[in-house]
């Protein structure tokens, strides 16, 4: 995709729109609105909570090494604790670390701080407790409650910032997976299921503008609970078919992990980058699974004329081995 002064007004209608509030829900009329809330009630009832609230305790130190700790805090929603699992060497969280700890050649301390149902609303009361930690690497799943809940892009995104923003005047690198795309949930109907679809990509898109800005950096998870989910439903969702199962979680800790050890300069960028305004970017990555954005420079300028220089980098979404 190049940048044309089409795509730019496409871009900033798809991010901008969404940080301001529009799009989602509330363009439809009374009626439709009704109809969806109805829908959105049945296939919460569908799905259920056949793993209850919480996921299994995973804090502690990760990683046979000697040395110094690296302190990672993880924050969030079902997701960031890995609601489903009964084992926490399962969670992503604790995948992460166990992957950060062989690459970095280094004890991981873990804390998670994340919580089942949370919205970023929520993410405030995660972070006091984050500090706490003196976290060097904060990375955060969020996005996929201020959906189902109705939360007008806009407040969820001031959230996320304000979030972002204090973990890295505390000295942590933050990376944000941004809102997953709910449209491949399998309970959610017609005409509902396409409207989580472009809401969920919106606010992802806003997601990446407001990270970017706050100086974090995002990992889009779009169709990557997309097209292999929606195709092996059965290995990589869970019983309640809402949540990823270990082999999803696995999936999801796979394309986030190289983001959380260039943020830490464990991983060398890879060359060669894609430099592109930020809200083209954004738009960019709410359709690709496992894209990352942060911040750069262009002749030395953090801002062009359509905004903010970020880094787009495509990479590799890989398939996992049978014995994964």
């Amino acid at each position: 995709m190049t940048w044309t002064p089409g795509a730019a007004r496409a871009a900033r209608r798809i991010a901008a729109a969404a940080a301001v509030g529009g799009g989602g829900l509330t363009a439809l009329g009374a009626a439709a609105y009704g109809l969806l809330l109805a829908e959105g009630v049945l296939a919460r009832r569908i799905v259920g909570r056949p793993h209850g609230m919480e996921g299994p305790p995973s804090d502690g130190v990760y990683g046979d090494f000697e040395g110094e700790p690296i302190r990672m805090v993880m924050l969030g929603d079902s997701t960031s604790v890995g609601l489903g699992t009964t084992d926490p060497a399962d969670t992503p969280a604790v995948l992460i670390a166990s992957g950060l700890s062989v690459i970095a050649e280094r004890p991981v301390r873990l804390t998670v701080a994340g919580k089942s149902g949370a919205a970023s609303a929520e993410l405030g009361e995660q972070v006091d407790l984050a500090l706490g930690a003196l976290p060097e690497i904060a990375i955060i799943f969020i996005g996929a409650n201020d959906v189902t809940t109705q939360t007008m892009p806009a407040r969820a995104v001031r959230h996320l910032q304000k979030a972002v923003r204090r973990l890295r005047e505390a000295g942590a690198e933050v990376v944000v997976g941004t809102c997953p795309d709910l449209g491949t949930i399998r309970p959610i109907a017609q005409p509902l299921r396409w409207v989580t679809r472009r809401w969920s990509r919106q606010l992802a898109a806003a997601q990446t503008v407001a990270v970017v800005e706050a100086g974090g950096r995002t990992v889009a998870f779009a169709d990557m609970l997309g097209p292999e989910f929606d195709t092996n439903p059965g290995e990589l969702f869970g019983p309640d078919r809402f949540h990823p199962s270990a082999q999803g979680y696995l999936q999801v800790a796979y394309a986030v992990l190289p983001s959380v050890c260039s943020a830490l300069g464990l991983w060398p960028e890879p060359r060669p980058q894609r430099t592109e305004s930020i809200y083209l970017a954004a738009a960019m990555a709410a359709e690709e699974p496992g894209a990352e954005v942060s911040a750069t420079r262009v002749a030395g300028r953090a801002t062009g004329p359509h905004g903010r220089w970020v880094t787009m980098l495509r990479r590799r979404t890989w398939a996992l081995p049978d014995d994964a």
